[in-house]
């Protein structure tokens, strides 16, 4: 299936299961031709049905509870029940029983792509190199979260940019348009669920983030509190888009609770599955960090070995499959990683030409 027809197919799928956003769906399609980086972010439908075909022999190992849209601009900050900034994963939209290597090589392809966009300047041996690392590391320590107080104030410092500084943050928020037409009251009752106080007057707006979920209902509850601003969004969500390429066969349950509940990381207190609405709290560091925002000074290395980590973070929740991927992983030479990597950037590059074609 070639990607034009695979993507009609998606959004058709799509379409029947949640309300679609016209405008947003277009805007996606025209950052699909951007760079090959975008394109990877918003295709996970297509990357499924690739995966298998250009790496059927790690398509076949160990399965967890994987990320499935895994990419280093998935990574992000939020506040633990103590307060603490935390740093990790925080985008499970795609979360879905799949091969532990899923992650790894989807990872470590975005990576390619990130040095190949400038947005990192490693060599690609080295990124993969220092995914592989972190993932083996995290397994072997049984997994720590990413606190960033007292230990980790270099990983910090990279996550707290300017382009995160509050003035810039509540800017944005301001400056967001306020929707149009009725709100779902389902989306509404879980914005209020989670707003600090009951009662509190709020303005909906319309926000556009993302690539993968872009098309899909956002809507963002903008309040005035006690002195300052609050932000709280609901996002529109349906099963993995494992789901549509198996034809609708295997569990159409969606994982994002359970993902983030059963990890040993430090679990954001304002992320809840409301029906089919996703609701978090958003604020200047209780967002996803992408690579621009990242202060120039950082050690990439370092970064991408605390990716490999908290992936690792996040697998060994899947504690009955611990010891099966720890017997796979030990049994692959080196370079396995980078190698499946090139193979999966090519398929992907081959796509993104055609759809810039199309």
């Amino acid at each position: 299936m070639r990607i034009q027809k695979a993507t009609k197919k998606y959004e058709a799928w799509l379409a029947k299961n949640l309300t679609i956003v016209p405008a947003d769906l277009a805007l996606k399609h025209t950052r699909m031709a951007a760079d090959a980086f975008e394109f990877l972010r918003a295709t996970f439908y297509r990357w499924v049905q690739v995966w298998p075909e250009v790496c059927p022999e790690l398509a076949r190992a160990p399965r967890v509870l994987a990320v499935g849209d895994l990419h280093v601009e998935n990574f992000g900050t939020w506040r633990d029940k103590e307060g603490r900034l935390i740093w990790g994963v925080n985008d499970f939209d795609e979360a879905y029983p799949m091969p532990y290597t899923n992650d790894l090589v989807r990872l470590a392809v975005s990576a390619h792509m990130a040095i190949a966009a400038n947005h990192l300047a490693l060599a690609h041996e080295e990124a993969c190199a220092a995914i592989q690392a972190g993932y083996r590391e995290g397994l072997e320590a049984g997994g720590k979260p990413f606190v960033l107080e007292e230990e980790n104030k270099w990983l910090r410092e990279s996550a707290t940019g300017e382009l995160r500084d509050p003035v810039h943050f509540w800017g944005k928020m301001s400056a967001l348009p306020s929707v149009r037409g009725e709100v779902p009251k389902s989306a509404r009752k879980a914005l209020e669920d989670l707003l600090p106080a009951p009662g509190l007057v709020y303005r909906v707006a319309h926000r556009v983030a993302g690539l993968g979920s872009l098309g899909r209902e956002r809507y963002v509850a903008l309040a005035d509190w006690e002195g300052g601003r609050v932000a709280r969004e609901a996002k529109a969500l349906l099963p993995s888009a494992c789901v549509w390429a198996k034809d609708g066969q295997g569990s159409k349950k969606i994982f994002y609770e359970e993902i983030i509940t059963s990890s040993p990381r430090a679990l954001d207190p304002f992320v809840h599955l409301r029906g089919r609405w996703i609701v978090r709290r958003l604020a200047p560091h209780c967002s996803r960090i992408e690579m621009a925002a990242i202060p120039k000074k950082r050690d990439e290395e370092r970064l991408l070995h605390s990716m490999g980590f908290e992936t690792a973070n996040i697998h060994l929740g899947s504690k009955q499959a611990v010891k099966n991927v720890r017997r796979d992983l030990a049994k692959r030479k080196p370079g396995w990683l980078h190698e499946s990597a090139k193979k999966m950037v090519g398929a992907v590059q081959k796509d993104w030409q055609e759809w810039r074609k199309g």
